[in-house]
């Protein structure tokens, strides 16, 4: 088998509204199909990060609170690539999103910083 890249990257939220406007007014992902499946009482929506198909953002009825302090095993965090940080930093603090302080990676000498989309789910901003 020889994998050939990641795909897309499932998101469940708990208020659908407020993480569809997270996603696509504050962060600027871009819809590219939204369905609501009513057997399951579930939206599936597809955004697109860069004009690729690469988030699907579910609701389901209820869903469990997601573990991220003490961090757990299994996937760690969400990272979006970005021209500037300091920029990007400034644009969600408009939108009153409390973003950590900007580090350094000390390996790759680049920018990042972390933020937490309405669930708590980690997202990092990386500076290319």
């Amino acid at each position: 088998m020889r994998l050939k890249k990641i795909h897309h990257i499932a998101v469940i939220c708990s208020d659908y509204q407020k993480s569809k406007d997270f996603y696509v007014r504050i962060l600027g992902l871009t819809p590219a199909c939204e369905v609501y499946r009513e057997d399951r009482d579930s939206y599936k929506l597809d955004l697109e990060v860069g004009g690729h198909y690469q988030i699907e953002l579910f609701s389901f009825p209820n869903p469990p609170a997601r573990l991220s302090y003490p961090e757990a095993a299994g996937l760690r965090h969400i990272a979006f690539e970005v021209d500037d940080i300091e920029e990007a930093v400034k644009e969600l603090e408009n939108h009153h999103i409390t973003v950590e302080a900007i580090r350094v990676d000390p390996i790759t000498s680049k920018k990042f910083t972390f933020l937490t989309d309405p669930d708590g789910l980690p997202i990092e901003l990386y500076e290319r």
